[in-house]
């Protein structure tokens, strides 16, 4: 496995390369954007560490650029910048993962194999999945439902998924923040729900996904 870590400050990026390549991890070291997105275009890399705080190009831009180039590149941002509006700027941009400075060294090392250990879309064999009468396409990030075919997002696709994987069982609102952002927002974030109320506008009357009061959300059907 191969890892680009996007740090600007020295002692910063030595440290978490060595980490990793104690881990058994190939790795590479970018200092601004300009370079990890370089590094990026050049190379091949199954994870990418990144900072948010970059010279020459910052490192929401960076990730925006990623995403454009490589959707299923798995990205984890490693910053001081702990605002929920950042946090939430980084997971709309596509980022997989939000790990905060200071850091633990071994949670940052588990979130990255988590990561590593997720199958991307493209690489099950098997790209569809059913889930009663709903049909979900891996690959294409749709859902079918009788007639009706829906793009979703990639963090809408992920919440279905989600919901899918676990169909007719509740599906509690703290395990879809784990699960689909990648770690535990605010108790009273409603960032769930609102990419609920997305789906369901994008369904229409075929919506198969339920509210379970106070619990969760559950995938009917």
């Amino acid at each position: 496995m191969r890892i680009l870590v996007t740090e600007d400050e020295p002692r910063i990026l030595s440290f978490v390369t060595r980490a990793l390549e104690a881990e058994g991890f190939m790795t590479d070291g970018a200092e601004n954007g300009a370079q990890a997105l370089e590094l990026a275009r050049r190379e091949h890399y199954d994870l990418v560490v990144l900072d948010l705080l970059l010279p020459r190009v910052d490192g929401l831009s960076v990730l925006r650029e990623l995403r454009h180039d490589n959707p299923e590149l798995p990205v984890v941002i490693l910053s001081a910048r702990s605002d929920l509006p950042t946090k939430l700027r980084g997971f709309d941009l596509g980022a997989n993962d939000y790990v905060q400075k200071p850091f633990a060294l071994d949670e940052l090392i588990a979130r990255i194999r988590a990561h590593l250990r997720r199958p991307h879309f493209d690489e099950r064999e098997e790209r569809m999945l059913q889930a009663g009468h709903v049909v979900l396409d891996l690959g294409r990030r749709q859902v079918r439902i009788g007639a009706v075919v829906v793009d979703l997002t990639q963090r809408e696709f992920r919440l279905f998924l989600e919901l899918a994987e676990h169909h007719g069982e509740v599906v509690s609102r703290q395990r879809l923040l784990a699960e689909v952002w990648g770690y535990h927002f605010d108790p009273g974030s409603n960032v769930v729900d609102v990419c609920v109320r997305r789906i369901r506008k994008k369904l229409g009357a075929n919506a198969p996904i339920e509210t379970v009061r106070s619990v969760g959300y559950r995938l009917a059907g």
